[in-house]
């Protein structure tokens, strides 16, 4: 309807005579419905239908038998509402989820109804508010029955634009596992994956999507591992060798989601996963996929977390599969990649031997300058600092010496976070006790001895770091040119004061402290 003509209808008073001819009693409301659908196509015609008081007369038209009237009512109802979040969630608390999931299993032979329901979910999924109660209707086993008779691919995109928002709800994503739509997947990625149609290319991607959304809800994710027997389970493994770049990400993906507790990272490194994800990264060094890269390397990460798969992972050679990708440009496969290497270092041998090397210790040292991507700056400062802690070796400290990375753990002591500021207190006191004499020069021009004083005098300064800082000062005094510094700035009478602190640990420290600098004084 064009807007000259919405406008006299608007102008004529005649919406306000529709509210009373959508009675279910009323011979015309189908025709009435379509008007108002037409006339609310405008968008200045939308708020005049509301003020007309047509939503709840429509509203109460939705239990109608007459499959018009429900078409036609859907529709009105949809362009009156359509982009306005507040009349959507109004919609929402008039009870209309479960009413039209009702419509949908009832009408599922009529294309046009079902694609109004379909048309009507995916604008209401977009509400937070929608989540629970469409969680409290069977709509999963409604969507999946649906799904599994489309063949137009166009109707499955619909169906899929709507799931990919429900499946955002932790308890939909359980209902739509239980109601078999992994299995519905999982046959459209057999089906298409050699395809090279435009058309079958997108359903891949959207199918693929959508079977690593699933797996990011823990119950969901648990169900189909099964214990690593499950049959999902092993054909998304088979996704991996593949030579389709999206299957290989959703693959790597999945792995990374499956990885999320202790029980399924050991079976999964038992059961030979890590040198399928080490082939697929050596697909991916020149030129390679970034998309992959990352997703491949987020799952060696989540892998390396418990204990007893490091060594495994170290002996796979996982570190020098890793170490290929130092070049990349890409900070978040530069952060996967730093990350995947601190899970792996806690053994002294794996420490020591990439702390002496050359070229990753350069690189991290240049990438703790990344002002622009804090995460990668964090993890190059915390794997540093982890690199002295679990080697305790004077080469890697000398290595970190001369690739200039003292002054990034100096300031990694002044971090926002206390874990951060206590991984740097620690390599520091390390450096401090191995190789003071090698470092000397650049703790001093980092100027540590100020930084230490003023941890000291905070009053918001966290105990561990208090007794690390003092702990460091100690270790410090071997040093002529620090202990002056020391001794110029008056630390006895912060020291003093923490004597008296109520952590047993920090106020024992301080007696320590303060003999060794009367003493030394």
């Amino acid at each position: 309807m064009d807007t000259e003509t919405s406008e006299k209808i608007q102008a004529s008073g005649i919406l306000q005579l529709f509210a009373s001819l959508l009675t279910p009693q009323s011979s015309c409301k189908a025709k009435v419905a379509n008007i108002i659908a037409e006339v609310a196509k405008n968008e200045f015609m939308r708020i005049p239908c509301v003020d007309a008081g047509l939503i709840s007369p429509l509203v109460q038209l939705l239990n109608s038998k007459d499959q018009e009237v429900l078409l036609q009512t859907g529709r009105a109802l949809g362009n009156i509402c359509y982009d306005s979040h507040s009349l959507q969630a109004q919609l929402i608390n008039m009870g209309v989820i479960p009413t039209l999931v009702k419509l949908l299993g009832i009408h599922c032979q009529n294309a046009a109804l079902t694609e109004m329901c379909l048309v009507a979910f995916g604008n209401l999924a977009e509400l937070e508010s929608s989540k629970e109660q469409f969680a409290s209707t069977n709509i999963a086993e409604e969507l999946v029955k649906l799904f599994k008779k489309q063949i137009e691919h166009d109707k499955r995109e619909m169906i899929f634009e709507v799931l990919a928002p429900l499946a955002e709800n932790d308890a939909i994503k359980l209902q739509l596992v239980e109601a078999g739509l992994v299995e519905c997947l999982l046959e459209i990625v057999q089906q298409k994956v050699d395809s090279d149609k435009e058309d079958d290319i997108t359903e891949l991607k959207t199918g693929s999507d959508l079977m690593v959304l699933l797996l990011l809800g823990d119950e969901s994710m648990q169900k189909l591992f099964e214990g690593g027997k499950g049959s999902v389970f092993q054909r998304v493994l088979s996704w991996i060798p593949s030579n389709n770049h999206q299957l290989q990400l959703a693959g790597a993906l999945a792995i990374a989601n499956f990885a999320r507790n202790d029980g399924n990272c050991i079976h999964m490194v038992d059961n030979g996963i890590v040198e399928k994800l080490m082939d697929l990264l050596d697909r991916h060094v020149e030129d390679g996929n970034v998309t992959v890269q990352h997703a491949a390397l987020s799952a060696l990460r989540n892998l390396a977390i418990p204990v007893i798969n490091k060594a495994k992972m170290l002996s796979a050679g996982v570190t020098e599969a890793v170490l290929k990708f130092l070049k990349s440009e890409m900070p978040p496969v530069q952060f996967k990649l730093l990350g995947t290497l601190r899970m792996l270092i806690d053994a002294q041998e794996a420490a020591e031997q990439l702390g002496k090397n050359v070229k990753l210790v350069e690189r991290l040292v240049e990438w703790c300058e990344a002002k622009d991507h804090a995460g990668v700056m964090g993890e190059s400062n915390r794997l540093l600092s982890a690199l002295i802690r679990h080697s305790k070796s004077k080469d890697v400290i000398k290595t970190i010496v001369q690739s200039g990375g003292i002054k990034h753990l100096v300031t990694m002591a002044t971090s926002e976070h206390v874990i951060m500021q206590n991984e740097a207190l620690v390599a520091l006191a390390l450096i401090a006790a191995l190789e003071l004499g090698t470092a000397e020069k650049d703790l001093e021009s980092a100027k540590l001895v100020q930084i230490l004083h003023r941890l000291l005098a905070d009053e918001r300064s966290a105990p561990e770091i208090k007794y690390n800082s003092m702990v460091l000062i100690c270790a410090l005094m071997g040093s002529e040119s620090l202990h002056k510094e020391v001794q110029d700035l008056a630390f006895l009478d912060v020291v003093s004061k923490l004597r008296s602190h109520e952590n047993k640990s920090v106020a024992q420290q301080a007696s320590l402290t303060e003999q060794r600098l009367t003493v030394e004084s």
